[in-house]
């Protein structure tokens, strides 16, 4: 069996899109912080500040998460998938906005 080579330095263009977008300005390691509560008052406070957003800050801050969990899955664990996956909810709740009903899944 073959070892894959490691991706040339331009396949890590997602986080060069997680540093420099317009969507918001992040602090530093907010998606490897433990608590899901402070990854979520972390995304609206830099939602809130920045002013390289050019949507509303719930929908910057959720895009952001959304985007750093759909880059990062292969190399997301279990539990980490998870925690951010409740940072979502809890992201929802700084917002005041209605708690998404869990889909069916396809799993057998």
């Amino acid at each position: 069996m073959k070892r894959r080579k490691p991706p040339p330095a331009r396949a890590k263009w997602s986080q060069r899109v997680t540093q420099t977008s317009n969507a918001l300005s992040l602090e530093p390691g907010v998606f490897t912080l433990r608590d899901p509560k402070a990854v979520a008052r972390s995304l609206r406070r830099s939602a809130e500040q920045s002013r390289r957003r050019k949507s509303e800050p719930f929908r910057s801050a959720m895009s952001m998460l959304n985007f750093y969990i759909n880059r990062a899955g292969r190399t997301l664990t279990p539990g980490g998938r998870k925690r951010l996956e409740a940072a979502k909810d809890e992201l929802r709740a700084l917002y005041g906005r209605p708690r998404r009903k869990k889909r069916p899944s396809n799993k057998k």
